[in-house]
Order: C-alpha cells, then sequence, then structure tokens
C-alpha cells in the first residue's frame, strides 16, 4: 500500500514539477497534468499485471504438457512392455496381437519406430530361419506347389512381415536386415523394402507385385518364380542370385546389378533395364520381348533361346542374333493387375537344369 501510494500519490507530483521546472501554472492545469500522469501509470502497471499473468499461464501450461508428456510416455512404454511381452506366447493369437499392438505403436510414436523395425526385422529371422530348422516349418527341399502360403501356415510372420513392409516408407535408419530368412510364398505386394539386406534368404514363389526394393541388398537370394511384376528394383544388388522363372514384367531394373545370377526363363517384357550389369548373367529361354537394354552391360551374358521382338532395344555394338536371340512377335499390353494369379498358384515346373 506504501508503494502504491507512493506511486500514485506523491510520483505523478514530482514528475509534473520536474517537467515544469519551476513554472507557474494554474492549479487547474496542473491537477490536469497530475491526473495525466496518474492515468499513464495506472495503464503501465496494468499491463504489467497483464504479462505478468500471461507469463504465469504459461509457465502452467508447459508444466501441464510436460506432465501430459510424461504420462503418456510411461503409457507408450507400458503398452510397448506388454506387446513385446505378448510376441515370446505360445498361442498365435496372442503374438499376432502384439505385433499388431507395436505396429500401432511405430505408427504413432517416431521416436520408438526404429526399435519395432528391429524387433520385426529380429521376429522374422529367428521364426523364418533359413535352413529351416526341423521339425516344423516345409523341408528346404519341399516342392514349392507343396508349400501353403505364409499367411497361411505362420500367420504371425506374415503380420510382422507386412508391418515391416509399411514401417520402412518412413524409416530413419539405413539397413534392415532380413537375410537367411524363410519367406517362400510370402505375400510383398506394394510393400516398401528399400536398402533391406535379403541375402541368401529364399523368397520362392513370393509375391512382390509392386514392391520396392530400391537398393536392396539381394545377394544369393533365391527368387524362383517370384512375382515382382512393376515392383522397383532400381540399384539393387543381386548377384548370385537364383531369378529362374522369376516374373519382372514391366519392372525397374535400372543400374541393378545381376552379375552372375541366373535368370533362365524369367519374364523381363518390357521391363527398363537401363544401366542394369548382367555381367556373366543366364538369361537362356528369358522372355525380352519389349525390354529395353540399351546401356545394359551383357558382357558374357548366355542369351540363347532367349526371345525378342521389333520393340527390344539392345546395346549398339551388341549382336544379339549371334547370341543366340530368337525374334518373334510382340505380345502386346500386359494383362490388368486384376487379372493376376493368386500367391496360391501353380508353379509349373522349371525347364533348365538346376
Amino acid at each position: 500500500m506504501v508503494v502504491l501510494g507512493a506511486l500514485f500519490v506523491v510520483l505523478p507530483g514530482v514528475v509534473v514539477n520536474h517537467d515544469l521546472a519551476g513554472a507557474s501554472v494554474a492549479a487547474q492545469d496542473r491537477l490536469k497534468a497530475v491526473n495525466d500522469v496518474r492515468t499513464t501509470l495506472l495503464q503501465v502497471v496494468g499491463g504489467l499485471i497483464v504479462l505478468f499473468g500471461a507469463y504465469a499461464t504459461w509457465r502452467q501450461l508447459r508444466v501441464s504438457q510436460d506432465g501430459l508428456r510424461a504420462t503418456q510416455e510411461g503409457y507408450v512404454t507400458d503398452r510397448f512392455s506388454r506387446a513385446v511381452d505378448q510376441l515370446g506366447s505360445d498361442k498365435l493369437d496372442v503374438r499376432i496381437g502384439g505385433l499388431h499392438a507395436l505396429w500401432r505403436i511405430a505408427e504413432q510414436s517416431a521416436r520408438d519406430r526404429e526399435a519395432i523395425i528391429s524387433i520385426q526385422a529380429a521376429y522374422l529371422r529367428t521364426h523364418l530361419p533359413w535352413p529351416p530348422v526341423e521339425p516344423g516349418p516345409p523341408a528346404v527341399d519341399a516342392p514349392i506347389n507343396d508349400i501353403s502360403p505364409l499367411e497361411t501356415r505362420a500367420a504371425d510372420t506374415q503380420v510382422a512381415l507386412t508391418a515391416l513392409g509399411v514401417l520402412c516408407q518412413r524409416r530413419e535408419q539405413s539397413w534392415v536386415n532380413l537375410s537367411l530368412t524363410d519367406l517362400r510364398r510370402a505375400d510383398c505386394d506394394g510393400l516398401w523394402f528399400p536398402e533391406v539386406n535379403f541375402d541368401r534368404a529364399c523368397m520362392e514363389a513370393a509375391s512382390l507385385y509392386h514392391a520396392n526394393l530400391t537398393q536392396a541388398s539381394l545377394v544369393s537370394v533365391n527368387l524362383r518364380h517370384a512375382d515382382l511384376t512393376t515392383a522397383i528394383l532400381r540399384r539393387a544388388r543381386c548377384i548370385l542370385g537364383d531369378l529362374r522363372a522369376a516374373k519382372l514384367v514391366e519392372t525397374d531394373l535400372r543400374d541393378a546389378d545381376f552379375t552372375e545370377t541366373d535368370l533362365r526363363e524369367a519374364n523381363l517384357r518390357k521391363a527398363d533395364a537401363h544401366g542394369a550389369v548382367f555381367h556373366r548373367a543366364d538369361l537362356r529361354m528369358a522372355d525380352l520381348r519389349g525390354t529395353d537394354m540399351s546401356t545394359a552391360d551383357l558382357v558374357e551374358a548366355r542369351l540363347t533361346g532367349a526371345l525378342a521382338s521389333e520393340h527390344t532395344r539392345w546395346p549398339a555394338d551388341f549382336d544379339h542374333a549371334a547370341a543366340g536371340v530368337v525374334n518373334t512377335d510382340d505380345p502386346g499390353p500386359e494383362p490388368s493387375p486384376l487379372l493376376q494369379p493368386p500367391v496360391t498358384w501353380q508353379a509349373p515346373p522349371l525347364r533348365s537344369a538346376p
């Protein structure tokens, strides 16, 4: 009260006297000048009170937000722990529930996404090792037509694979390890696996329609009878792979490396192979009608019996006729994706020797 009294009673008069510097003025004018100073001081004090109130409110809001964030993080951590515990259950439905819970957490929490991607990749490697651990999964030498789709024989691993292929669209780490996994007849349609390591994995008859495998490592991978129609394998490393009878129709193969890869009977119709390396690759009986190989490396590639059409583009200095390529009619437009065979289709026997 003393401070306020001094501020509004004494100070205005002192200010006015200082400004007048001893000049005489009428009492009414002096009173008006003092009241004007008091009004100004009142406005300043009111503004300071408003600013202080706003600051106090902002601080309280920050404290509330920090408390809410801590509560949410604790809730997410609890959900994360319970979901991981579910992965060790003996019951299939419990494991699937845990995988879906992790998937949802990864979509909601960016800070947990990388850890969940690593957990899903580890889940696939441990539950689907290649070669498979007996007893349980189909044997290594089991005919592919006798093997059920992955979603039928191991539904939980198909869920983990699908979640991984969705979450990899927004991942930050540069590498995911799925090497030495048994992905026979897996459903990977439209999934994203850029920079994923599939080295020495078995993906025979897997469905990879429109999948993104940009810069993926596919060294010594088994992709026999796999459907890679319209997939993206740009800059993929597919050295020493087995792609016999694989379907690579309209696939993006630009700058991919197929050195010493077995592509016998593979269907590469209308594929874009700009800058692709087929050094010592085996392309015998492959369908190359409409394929753009104008800048591909075909050094020591074997092409005996491969099919070509007037729309096939070869390197300028490459004599495809001398290489044993057979010219035939172009097949025309490709069928609609809606007419593609289901994942349970029967793979025809390979005409090429093992």
